[in-house]
């Protein structure tokens, strides 16, 4: 199979060939059409000054000497004669009577008219132009005027110089070609990198770059790929980061679930310390659970499937959440402020708009001091209402605030299962806020709080 880079070129050089071999030919057709109609139309005007000299009657000496002088000083050759017949006898070539006056041309003469003709000569190889006029006198042909030129071929004008010609329509040809190659080579070496790098990323090799520095489409193409590369190698980094992290986080509820269960097993826990691990067994079950309905309403979220949309009054789901999270919220002796207009009705689904502020609250919750404060409001807009969740907690730093939404990011690198929760609350809940086409954003200030902005659509009727 043959190259690209090879076809293209093959293709250039032929386009290159093609454009030369028209423009001979169309410069042949030039000359032989436009100079051939210039010099007939000369040749017209010659015969026909000629003949305004003419009085009538029979054709004079005085006016045959008159258009032999005149043939001394005209690029054309001139001869007026009475006889047809006679122009063998001027013309440096033979001539054919009958076929240059034959009964049709004849009678045009008679009425008056002119006869054009062209017609190859032996003698000179090449075509012959001529004008014939009539000197007529009461319908009688008393004699005529000939005008001719005998064409030159453009080849016949190149004739001295055709080896001068061929050399330099084959250097053209070679220049041409090799600029081609050049052309071809700049436009497709940068696509052979991307071919290269494209292979490397097939077998895994997410790192991979292409240095291409040009401007043009190709350029545009090698930084696209270049961004494709860095955003799979950056989801290969996360797809690897998920799966160390999950894990992490199942192996050490599943370690103490086989230990102690182990240790009953062989009877090894003492009667009284039987209810504390029970109750440590069923805490980390209920960890390993709470992951997993995580993991699969993560999973779930990214399938973008159809989302059921209804009409709900959002003050009546906020306090139906608040109930869900006081626990929680009971522990830690956190209070809550809401101010929610109870007239908005947001355009939502109402199961996932539940998990959305269950995730948010609950991380409010876990980063809130004890005996602070929660504040939720909402602000009206034309088209959506924007629900604000407002902690007193530690706050998050600015380099970690655009990045939380990320799955199983924790500002404490430490993932110390005391810092957090599964990592996954924040980043369901931007999932299916974009499912719901709303925005979410984070403010914050370090050991200030953290205000959480949930904008929804409202209903409209």
């Amino acid at each position: 199979m043959k190259k690209l880079s090879v076809k293209i070129w093959m293709l250039l050089l032929l386009f290159i060939t093609i454009t030369i071999v028209f423009l001979m030919k169309f410069t042949n057709f030039l000359y032989e059409e436009l100079y051939v109609e210039d010099t007939e139309t000369s040749m017209i005007e010659i015969a026909e000054n000629l003949r305004g000299t003419y009085k009538g009657g029979a054709v004079t000496n005085d006016f045959i000497k008159q258009t032999e002088d005149f043939n001394r000083f005209s690029d054309v050759e001139v001869f007026t004669v009475r006889n047809p017949k006679e122009l063998s006898a001027c013309i440096p070539f033979d001539i054919d009577y009958e076929s240059l006056i034959g009964p049709e041309e004849r009678a045009q003469l008679i009425e008056g008219e002119a006869v054009i003709k062209r017609g190859y000569e032996k003698r000179f190889n090449r075509e012959v132009v001529s004008v014939i006029y009539p000197l007529v006198d009461e319908n009688r042909l008393e004699g005529i005027i000939y005008v001719y030129v005998p064409l030159t071929k453009m080849t016949e004008m190149a004739s001295k110089d055709v080896i001068f010609l061929l050399i330099t329509v084959s250097l053209l040809l070679l220049l041409m070609a090799w600029i081609s190659l050049k052309t071809v080579q700049k436009v497709l070496v940068p696509l052979d990198k991307l071919k290269v790098a494209a292979n490397e990323m097939a077998v895994g090799k997410y790192d991979t770059r292409v240095d291409v520095k040009s401007t043009d489409e190709i350029g545009e193409l090698a930084k696209t790929f270049n961004q494709m590369a860095t955003s799979i190698q950056e989801e290969d980094e996360k797809k690897r980061d998920f799966l160390s992290i999950v894990s992490h986080e199942l192996r050490t509820p599943i370690s103490y679930i086989k230990g102690y269960g182990e240790a009953f097993e062989q009877h090894l826990v003492p009667e009284e310390k039987k209810k504390e691990v029970y109750t440590l067994i069923v805490q980390e079950a209920n960890r390993m659970q709470k992951l997993t309905n995580d993991l699969l309403t993560l999973a779930r979220s990214e399938q973008h499937q159809e989302v059921h949309i209804s009409p709900l009054v959002l003050s009546e789901i906020v306090r139906e959440v608040l109930q869900l999270v006081k626990t929680l919220a009971d522990k830690k002796q956190i209070s809550f402020t809401v101010t929610i207009d109870e007239d908005t009705i947001i355009k939502a689904n109402e199961q996932m708009t539940k998990q959305i502020l269950i995730n948010i609250l609950e991380n409010a919750i876990h980063y809130s001091p004890v005996s602070s404060s929660i504040k939720i409001g909402n602000e009206l807009a034309k088209n959506d209402t924007t629900i604000h969740i407002q902690d007193e907690g530690c706050g998050i730093a600015p380099e970690h605030l655009t990045r939380i939404t990320e799955r199983f990011y924790r500002v404490n690198k430490a993932r110390s299962r005391i810092d957090g929760g599964t990592g996954l609350g924040l980043s369901i809940a931007s999932q299916l806020i974009e499912m719901q086409k709303g925005k979410l954003i984070f403010t914050s200030e370090v050991e200030k709080g953290t205000t959480v902005y949930i904008t929804l659509p409202i209903w409209e009727e």
